[in-house]
């Protein structure tokens, strides 16, 4: 099974963020402009959070808080789980699933290198099942390219 770097060499290397004195409706319109459900929250360059579909809905949607007044640093989730380049798809699964999130930051020494979302852990899972089932049926039939 893979690793997270494999992942993160597949993706673009932007790294989407906001600042946490951004409005969440600014934030939003940000999501939906590069298609993806969460947004690092970064003060001066500095990792303090991330900012989720979920914590939209939960913290301003049913709170009855608007998004245009709202600033993302009052509903980002802040201390989130992270992983780093070597932590396994198992392991990603493992921690999504039981901590209930859907998108982890990842770290290299420190430094901010990426996320990766349920959504890319799937896809590669979908990769490397369908090309193992294709060198297997290649190995049965003894066909080789």
């Amino acid at each position: 099974m893979g690793t997270v770097r494999c992942i993160l060499q597949k993706k673009r290397g932007d790294v989407i963020s906001v600042s946490p004195e951004t409005t969440v409706y600014s934030a939003l319109e940000k999501m939906e402009e590069h298609h993806i459900g969460s947004l690092l929250v970064l003060d001066k360059g500095r990792f303090v959070g991330i900012l989720t579909e979920r914590d939209y809905a939960r913290k301003v949607i049913l709170k009855g808080k608007a998004s245009k007044e709202t600033l993302v640093r009052e509903i980002m989730s802040e201390h989130p789980v992270t992983v780093t380049p070597d932590t396994t798809m198992e392991q990603c699964m493992a921690l999504m699933t039981s901590k209930y999130i859907r998108h982890l930051p990842v770290f290299d020494n420190q430094n901010l290198v990426g996320i990766v979302s349920i959504g890319d852990i799937v896809r590669y899972m979908i990769e490397e099942q369908k090309f193992i089932i294709e060198e297997l049926e290649h190995y049965i039939t003894g066909h080789q390219e």
